[in-house]
């Protein structure tokens, strides 16, 4: 049996995971051009992965020119298939996975294309052969943050859908807590792992006789609360950093000096958190959606 990558020290997203083992199959000869690649299916038995990952590491090799589409057999390794091609863009996707350890841990503001480069120990000029500019790394950064969302197969009903939409991308947030502030509704950017993330979320909405305009303003919705509500965690991050306490902490700790104020607004037994106001105001938000999504007959 082959050896796969190993799926604890490996920090790739899964479907890079898979895109690699595949390629190294290639390489090393067991998959010569011609034969067939495994199938979707057969991808979500091996590796227990859901169908659309499984889906975006076939597009990915084939977008690497590594496999290609033959007529009565489906996927197959490319005639001229490369055997060392890096499939996914494995060059580029180390830099973005360094500049997402330095964000991770140091906060946006802290990343460069100086700081990313010194990390790899290459020159600063290095990088401009993969990356543009700062921005379009910033926005690579965010890509691969969707793309380490593993879309399950989505539980029955609407409202459990983009419930389970709206937590996955908000564990996202708290993986990565940079990650609000690169997101745009306005200006989205389309690439492969938001992407994903976009038509499995907006997946939700089959079947329910609503116009494309009420579709992608339902999704933009649940998008726009749960990141509005994410800003908050990098600004939490830092004050936990700087002062040593949990906000419930911070919270006990100022109640001797400002109690009597707080409670004049509410019982000071009441807890809130970025948590519990995350789960009160999504319920809120899907009740809201209700109202103009149609019942099912």
């Amino acid at each position: 049996m082959h050896d796969r990558v190993n799926v604890v020290t490996d920090p790739r997203p899964p479907y890079l995971r898979i895109v690699a083992d595949i390629q190294r199959r290639i390489a090393e000869g067991e998959l010569r051009p011609g034969d067939p690649v495994p199938t979707t299916r057969a991808i979500v038995a091996e590796w227990g992965v859901a169908m659309a990952t499984a889906t975006k590491a076939l597009t990915t090799l084939k977008q690497a020119g590594a496999i290609e589409s033959a007529p009565r057999v489906g996927a197959v390794v490319a005639g001229q298939a490369l055997p060392g091609r890096p499939a996914g863009g494995l060059d580029h996707d180390r830099i973005v996975r360094v500049a997402m350890e330095i964000a991770d841990v140091d906060g946006l503001a802290s990343l460069s294309m100086r700081t990313v480069a010194s990390r790899l120990g290459v020159a600063t000029m290095t990088l401009y052969r993969h990356i543009d500019t700062k921005a379009d790394l910033a926005q690579h950064m965010a890509d691969a943050a969707f793309a380490e969302i593993d879309l399950p197969t989505p539980p029955p009903g609407w409202r459990s859908h983009l419930r389970l939409a709206a937590r996955l991308q908000w564990e996202a947030y708290h993986r990565h807590p940079w990650l609000a502030r690169v997101v745009s509704l306005t200006r989205p950017v389309m690439l492969p792992g938001m992407m994903a993330y976009a038509r499995w979320s907006i997946g939700a909405l089959d079947g329910l006789a609503l116009d494309p305009s009420t579709r992608l303003h339902i999704y933009s919705t649940m998008v726009n609360y749960v990141r509005g509500t994410a800003v908050n965690i990098e600004s939490e991050v830092a004050a936990q950093r700087d002062t040593g306490m949990t906000s419930k902490q911070w919270v006990a700790a100022r109640l001797p000096i400002e109690g009597r104020l707080a409670a004049q607004v509410t019982d000071l037994g009441v807890e809130l958190d970025l948590e519990s106001l995350f789960a009160f105001g999504l319920e809120r938000m899907l009740d809201g959606l209700s109202t103009v999504i149609p019942a099912r007959r």
